[in-house]
């Protein structure tokens, strides 16, 4: 199937619609090492996409620390990325003229995210988005997160559209990893330091961001293997 045949599109969101992931890094560059563990900014990029509760959980199993409480690391980190939002959050570059150009086209529009709601609300409001979405799904109640593909195939079920007729929109590798186990079309944006790195050729397009869009529907460049 073409990439012309979709009838949805589905935004991830951090490091899709808002450049949040640096502020998840710096977080946990900050948080993690009080509890010992030795934290490096290539480690960081291993749980990109990741729930943060599986991420603390991730890293407690390999440098346990003592009176765990995953609930309290979470919501410090959580908290941090919260007041960035609420500071300083800006669209990456594209997302209005994408989602602009998504619904002009009749595309059903949703989000997926392994982040909790109380950030999903900061950037949905921040950026004044909320409008395009006909779902939002998080994986914060979930029992799996991304890479597993829950939150995608809950997005499409809201949205009323069969998951090989969606295109997820992705900028990390566990998050490509679900949507292509949900079986869609995937468009990989990763962060431009990741670009020239192998892994992504599992997506079926990788763009540079989201001002490309456009340009690679109206070609309809995708083809599902």
């Amino acid at each position: 199937m073409s990439l012309n045949e979709a009838q949805a599109v589905i935004f991830d969101m951090d490091g899709v619609l808002i450049n949040s992931e640096p502020v998840w890094q710096q977080a946990e560059l900050e948080v993690l090492p009080k509890y010992g563990v030795p934290l490096t900014y290539e480690d960081t990029l291993m749980t990109t996409g990741m729930r943060v509760d599986l991420l603390v959980d991730y890293w407690h199993q390999r440098y346990p620390w003592t009176n765990y409480d995953n609930n309290q690391v979470s919501q410090q980190l959580v908290t941090a990325v919260v007041d960035f939002i609420h500071r300083d959050g800006q669209p990456m570059n594209g997302v209005i003229d994408a989602l602009s150009f998504c619904q002009r086209q009749g595309f059903k529009i949703g989000l997926a995210t392994s982040s909790p709601m109380v950030l999903v609300d900061a950037v949905l409001d921040t950026l004044n988005i909320r409008h395009y979405f006909e779902a939002i799904k998080s994986a914060e109640k979930l029992a799996y997160g991304k890479p597993h593909p829950e939150v995608y195939l809950n997005c499409a079920s809201e949205l009323g559209v069969d998951p090989s007729r969606c295109v997820a929109i992705e900028d990390s590798f566990n998050g490509l990893i679900a949507a292509r186990a949900a079986s869609m079309q995937t468009i990989a944006i990763p962060a431009k330091e990741q670009q020239q790195q192998s892994r992504w050729v599992i997506a079926h397009e990788q763009l540079e961001d989201l001002t490309q869009l456009a340009s690679v529907f109206m070609a309809g460049a995708v083809t599902i293997e």
